[in-house]
């Protein structure tokens, strides 16, 4: 019998139902997920709006290639469109946010004519071979170099070198409004500010990865709204179809129609199934108004994390539900523990526990979080 490959770590749970904000296991214990598979079911596990419209869909047509229309994706972009800025107009339709970020990093060769991207420090945007380039932690590239060769790493944050950084030669900034694996570490609006500036001065795109934050969980549609910055090229993907695999990359109209057939293609973008549940998705987020609850179920979440009254928390970071608790040491060491007191979460960067609950997380569902934590935390101080 074959199996499948390790390159996660196991923590011995076997999840077999969920439920909105809840997932149990398979001896009926709940947990509060604040994981989210890594923040792609934001809008709840088997939300009954998204899995009504999956459902519909599965007994009329599952897959039709972008060669042909289909009503499944004029839906989507029908109810996606009113989520997007007005200038964007292009959808360029992906499975994974990795491929977003390639996708757009595309464009910008294209386009621009030029070699050269420039990302930053602590920067993560995917593990095919352009979007690893870019990413910055040793860990994920060294075993796969040589890498794309045309890459500067500039200062994450620091306003003053940008200038510095970005050339003559470069086709594209790419840039975390928030960076997530890197450790919740939000940009500042005056480095946004300084890139959008230089880039427009040399004739660069600016790309805002957008995958982790977008689609509501920072308190806004888009992470980017909240600064004033608007970017050429933004990419999306985790939560857009409710749990469903999906990338885009999304271009102000004077990029859009770049390609010639061939020169870029996918066998599953804009699968029926997964753009049924996109529009559904779509749809939802702006009627039930989720950047606004997002925002205030954020504000409690951070307030609590901020109240664990141990030795060991140094700082929230993040917005809205994109939260990060920084320790003075290591995080990995504390999801069993949260684990067993019924808490998913996740890691950022070294020292950071990171909470990605779904947007309909409770008061209560707060107050135990809080719980777990503090607990976790203050045993660890234990001599």
């Amino acid at each position: 019998m074959g199996r499948i490959a390790k390159y996660y770590r196991e923590y011995g749970v076997r999840i077999v139902r969920g439920f909105m904000q809840y997932v149990w296991d398979d001896q009926g214990r709940r947990y509060i997920d604040c994981n989210t598979n890594h923040g792609v079911v934001f809008l709840g596990h088997a939300n009954p709006k998204i899995a009504e419209a999956v459902k519909r869909q599965l007994e009329e047509v599952w897959a039709v290639p972008l060669n042909f229309s289909t009503p499944a994706r004029e839906r989507f972009i029908e109810e996606f469109s009113k989520l997007l800025p007005a200038k964007f107009g292009v959808v360029f339709l992906q499975n994974t946010g990795t491929e977003a970020v390639e996708v757009a990093i595309k464009i910008a060769k294209k386009v621009t004519k030029r070699p050269t991207i420039v990302a930053f420090t602590n920067s993560f945007h995917g593990r095919t071979m352009g979007s690893l380039s870019i990413t910055w932690n040793e860990k994920y590239r060294k075993a796969f170099e040589p890498l794309y060769p045309h890459v500067r790493f500039g200062k994450f944050n620091v306003a003053a070198e940008v200038d510095k950084v970005i050339g003559e030669d470069t086709c594209c900034v790419v840039v975390e409004p928030i960076q997530g694996e890197g450790g919740v570490n939000p940009a500042t609006p005056e480095f946004l500010k300084a890139l959008r500036e230089e880039t427009q001065r040399k004739g660069a795109l600016l790309i805002i990865d957008e995958v982790q934050t977008g689609f509501g969980r920072t308190g806004a549609v888009w992470a980017f709204q909240k600064y004033g910055v608007e970017p050429d090229i933004f990419t999306a993907g985790k939560p857009v179809a409710g749990g469903l695999p999906i990338g885009l990359a999304v271009a102000k109209e004077e990029f859009g129609d770049v390609f010639e057939p061939g020169e870029h293609g996918s066998t599953f973008a804009g699968n029926a199934v997964v753009m049924a549940a996109a529009a559904a998705a779509s749809r939802l987020l702006r009627e039930e108004d989720v950047p606004a609850k997002a925002e205030r179920a954020g504000a409690e979440l951070a307030k609590a994390l901020a109240e664990t009254g141990s030795r060991l928390a140094v700082r929230v970071k993040g917005m809205g539900l994109m939260l990060g608790l920084e320790l003075r040491v290591k995080a990995d060491q504390f999801i069993q523990p949260l684990l067993d007191r019924g808490v998913m979460a996740l890691t950022a960067g070294v020292n950071t526990l990171r909470f990605l609950p779904p947007y309909m997380i409770s008061k209560e569902d707060v107050e135990v979080v809080h719980g777990a934590v503090s607990e976790v935390l203050k045993k660890a101080e234990a001599p």
